[in-house]
C-alpha cells in the first residue's frame, strides 16, 4: 500500500499580505531617512528653494496683473520684486529708527526695575531674603555668564557662519525667484508639454493643488498675523507704551513662523514695553503674550489654518508638534504647508479619478469577484 504523499505547504494569503505590507513599510521608512539625510546635506540649497517658492507665491500675484496689462516678462518680474524689497526697506527704517533712540535708555530702565524688584523682593515679599542674599544671586549669576561666554568661542564662530550661509541663501533666493516670476509660466508650459500624455493630468491637478494650498497656508498666517498684532498692541496701547507699531508689525511677521515667531515676537514686545513703560507694563505685556501663545499653539493657529487649508484643526496641530520635534525649526516653519500641499493634492486626485486609492496590501481581493459596475 503506498504511503500518500504528504500535503505541499503554502504560506496562507494573509501572511503573504502582512508581509508584503512590512517590506513595503521598511523601504518607505529606508527612503524616508534618505531624504532627510539628502535633504541636511543639501540645505544650502533647499533653503533658497523653499523661500523662492513662498516669494513666488506671494508676487506672483502682482507680477500677473503687471503682464495682463501689457507689460513684458522681466519688467514685470523686476517691478513686483523691487515693490516688495522697498516696502521692507520702509518697515524697516519706520521700525529701527524709533527702537534705537527709545532703547538708548534701556540700561537705566532695567536697573531702575530690578532695583525696584529686589526693594519688593527684601521688604514686601514676606520672604526670608537678605540683601546679601540677593547680591550673592547676582554675583554667581554674572559668574555663570562670564564662564558661558568663555565656552561658546565655537558656537558664535557656527552661529556667525550660519548667519553667512543664510545670506549667501537669500541673495540665491531673490535671484531665483526672479527667474521664476519671469520664466515660470512658460518653463510650467514647456515640462507640460514634455509629460507623457497619461500623466499631464495628474501632474496639473497636483502643481494646481499645491500652489492654491500654498496660498492659503500664507493667507492664514497673514490673517494670523493680524490677530495676534492687534492683541499685543491692542495691550501695549491701552498701557501707554511706546513703539507700539513696529511691535506690531514685527508680531505680523512673526506670525510667518509658527510657535516660535509668537515666542520671540511676546520676548519683544515685553522688553520694548519694559524699556519704554516700566516693569508693571512689561508683567502685564508678558502675561498676555503667554496667553496669546498660548492660544495661538492650541486653538486660534490651528483653526485658522484649518480654514484656509480646508484641514481639520488636529491635524494642523499634529503636523507642527511632528514637525519640531523632528526637524526643530525648519521643521516648525514647513510643517503646514508641506501638510497642506501633501493632503490637498491627495484629495484633489482622489476627487478627479472619482474613487478612493486604497493602502498598500487594503485592496480586494483578487480571488473575489467584485461586486457593483
Amino acid at each position: 500500500m503506498a504511503t500518500p504523499a504528504p500535503p505541499s505547504w503554502r504560506p496562507a494569503p494573509l501572511v503573504l499580505k502582512a508581509t508584503a505590507n512590512a517590506g513595503c513599510a521598511l523601504v518607505l521608512a529606508t527612503a524616508a531617512w534618505l531624504v532627510v539625510q539628502v535633504i541636511g546635506a543639501l540645505a544650502l540649497v533647499v533653503f533658497p528653494v523653499v523661500v523662492t517658492a513662498f516669494l513666488t507665491r506671494i508676487l506672483a500675484v502682482p507680477s500677473q496683473w503687471l503682464r495682463r496689462r501689457g507689460w513684458r516678462p522681466a519688467p514685470a518680474a523686476v517691478a513686483s520684486m523691487f515693490g516688495f524689497l522697498l516696502l521692507i526697506a520702509l518697515l524697516g527704517v519706520s521700525i529701527a529708527e524709533p527702537m534705537i533712540s527709545e532703547f538708548r535708555d534701556l540700561g537705566d530702565t532695567l536697573t531702575d526695575g530690578l532695583t525696584e524688584v529686589e526693594d519688593w523682593v527684601v521688604d514686601d515679599s514676606g520672604l526670608d531674603i537678605t540683601r546679601a542674599d540677593v547680591k550673592d544671586a547676582k554675583d554667581d549669576i554674572g559668574d555663570r555668564v562670564d564662564q558661558a561666554l568663555q565656552d561658546s568661542s565655537d558656537q558664535i564662530f557656527s552661529g556667525a557662519r550660519l548667519a553667512l550661509t543664510g545670506l549667501a541663501g537669500l541673495v540665491l533666493s531673490l535671484i531665483l525667484t526672479f527667474f521664476a516670476l519671469k520664466d515660470g509660466p512658460d518653463a510650467v508650459e514647456r515640462m507640460h508639454r514634455g509629460l507623457p500624455e497619461a500623466r499631464r493630468r495628474d501632474v496639473e491637478i497636483v502643481a494646481r493643488a499645491s500652489w492654491d494650498s500654498l496660498g492659503g497656508y500664507l493667507r492664514g498666517a497673514a490673517l494670523l498675523g493680524v490677530v495676534e498684532a492687534l492683541i499685543i498692541g491692542g495691550t501695549m496701547a491701552l498701557l501707554g507704551t511706546g513703539l507700539v507699531l513696529p511691535v506690531m508689525l514685527l508680531t505680523f511677521s512673526a506670525a510667518f513662523v509658527p510657535l516660535v515667531g509668537a515666542t520671540v515676537a511676546g520676548a519683544v514686545a515685553v522688553l520694548v514695553t519694559l524699556a519704554t513703560g516700566g516693569v508693571t507694563q512689561a508683567l502685564v505685556v508678558g502675561v498676555v503674550a503667554v496667553l496669546v501663545q498660548q492660544f495661538d499653539n492650541d486653538l486660534l493657529a490651528p483653526w485658522i489654518y484649518g480654514k484656509a487649508l480646508e484641514l481639520h484643526p488636529v491635524t494642523i496641530l499634529l503636523a507642527i508638534t511632528t514637525g519640531t520635534a523632528a526637524f526643530g525649526f525648519v521643521g516648525t516653519v514647513l510643517a503646514v504647508p508641506l501638510t497642506a500641499v501633501v493632503t490637498t493634492s491627495f484629495k484633489a486626485l482622489r476627487e478627479a479619478r472619482g474613487k478612493d486609492p486604497l493602502p498598500v496590501g487594503l485592496g480586494p481581493d483578487p480571488d473575489l469577484k467584485a461586486e457593483g459596475p
